[in-house]
């Protein structure tokens, strides 16, 4: 089961930037390349809410609709580590944010980091 921890979050006003991180280890029959990698988000009192997907091999990605053209989903196979570059952040990007690897149909989720955008 691989390993896995957010930081980079924290207080920033509307309209500024965050850019997330996302460490994996703890591989043992696979490495980190064998892993599509996802960022999720919850806001208090709300369900938790997919944001980004990012391909294996990072040669393809998708966004939620309330993020697209403002958060850049990337990785680094080499480093085992992916990123949520954050741009333009509005009142509602606040919340709890999660990265999520996927093997199969298998699952790890890190223990999220809180972004809080206020002015």
């Amino acid at each position: 089961q691989v390993h896995l921890v957010e930081s980079g979050g924290g207080v920033v006003q509307p309209g500024g930037s965050l850019t997330l991180s996302c460490a994996a280890s703890g591989f043992t029959d696979f490495t980190f390349s064998d892993y599509a990698m996802n960022w999720y988000r919850q806001a208090p009192g709300r369900q938790r809410e997919f944001v980004a997907a990012i391909t294996r091999a990072g040669d393809n990605t998708i966004y939620g609709d309330s993020v697209k053209g403002r958060f850049t989903i990337s990785r680094d196979n080499a480093k085992n580590e992916m990123y949520l570059q954050m741009n333009s952040l509005k009142l509602e990007d606040t919340g709890v944010y999660y990265c999520n690897g996927v093997r199969g149909s298998r699952g790890s989720w890190g223990q999220g980091t809180q972004v809080t955008v206020s002015s």
